[in-house]
């Protein structure tokens, strides 16, 4: 039935439908050559890279601080006043910062000293005199030996000088009967070629004296003693380690003697006479000192000695 209306013929509108299908196709097919021919053929070619940072934008290259390490460390609480790492805190990456080092820690003492009485009494050289080789050293007033303390404190201070990558020599880890001599305890770090070595004790003297204090080589020059050489740098290592021995135990430096500072000169030590590496002897502290003692025979106190070991040493070897 007719209404009026005209409709064109349906095989018109088809045809019209294949001519805009058509037209669609081949826009797409042009488009698609075009970025064919400048996109590196399908992505594969790789993207253009980023233009690095300049060396002198206060960001040095990406990913690194001024100072070109990765995780932009040594904020200036990690340094010392002259602008260098003090063994203080991250001055460079853990793990590297004493890599190619050698320590020879040096256990005063030995557990089995008592043991050997006359093998310990047997007078060694020490350039300037002949001393014994070696003694049972001291103890707190409940029997705590300072032989024991001080394996602990250097076995301690071992893991965290290995951590920051050094190769550690030991003149004893309570392995021998007794010793060794003193004569022996200074070659052991002479032929080791070691960059510093500190021998740790604890201090036997009257109630009241508390504090810890670093003995430094005095000069001499006898017989086969020849400190000349190592006077200078043994005073660096020991004021290194006296700076971050208080920093990291909040011990005072020695109230009954070194006038305050914590350090003291002996020429009669065959250990640091006999020694042509820069050396020192830290005495923790009084081991007949009750509130002293409290301390020396905590283990969470000697962590921090042996923190504040590691750290005075670091310090020095990257001054």
């Amino acid at each position: 039935m007719s209404n009026g209306r005209t409709f064109p013929p349906r095989r018109r509108f088809g045809g019209t439908l294949v001519v805009v299908l058509a037209a669609l196709l081949a826009a797409c097919a042009a488009g698609w050559l075009i970025w064919r021919s400048t996109s590196g053929h399908g992505g594969d070619k790789p993207p253009k890279a980023l233009p690095a940072a300049s060396p002198d934008s206060p960001g040095g290259a990406p990913g690194k601080d001024g100072a070109g390490r990765p995780d932009g460390g040594g904020a200036a609480g990690d340094r010392g006043p002259d602008g260098k790492g003090d063994g203080a805190g991250p001055a460079g990456r853990a793990g590297t910062r004493l890599k190619g080092k050698v320590v020879l820690l040096d256990p005063g003492h030995n557990p089995h000293n008592r043991d050997h009485p006359r093998e310990i009494a047997r007078q060694v050289d020490v350039g300037n005199a002949r001393k014994e080789c070696d003694t049972t050293g001291t103890s707190t007033n409940d029997g705590y030996a300072e032989a024991s303390f001080t394996l602990d404190v250097a076995r301690r201070a071992r893991t965290l000088l290995q951590a920051e990558g050094a190769e550690v020599v030991f003149t004893q880890d309570g392995d021998r009967p007794y010793g060794p001599c003193v004569d022996e305890r200074a070659r052991a770090g002479n032929e080791a070629k070691a960059d510093a070595a500190v021998s740790v004790h604890a201090d036997g003297a009257g109630r009241g004296n508390r504090g810890f204090h670093v003995i430094l080589p005095a000069r001499v020059t006898a017989g086969a003693a020849d400190t000349s050489a190592i006077v200078g740098p043994s005073r660096q290592l020991g004021e290194r380690l006296a700076g971050r021995f208080v920093a990291a135990t909040g011990s005072a430096p020695a109230n009954y003697l070194g006038g305050g500072t914590g350090l003291v000169v002996r020429s009669d030590l065959g250990g640091l006479n006999l020694s042509a590496i820069p050396k020192v002897f830290l005495e923790c502290g009084n081991m007949r000192d009750p509130q002293d003692a409290a301390q020396l025979t905590d283990p969470q106190w000697r962590e921090k000695a042996a923190r504040g070991i590691a750290e005075g040493i670091t310090g020095f070897l990257t001054r």
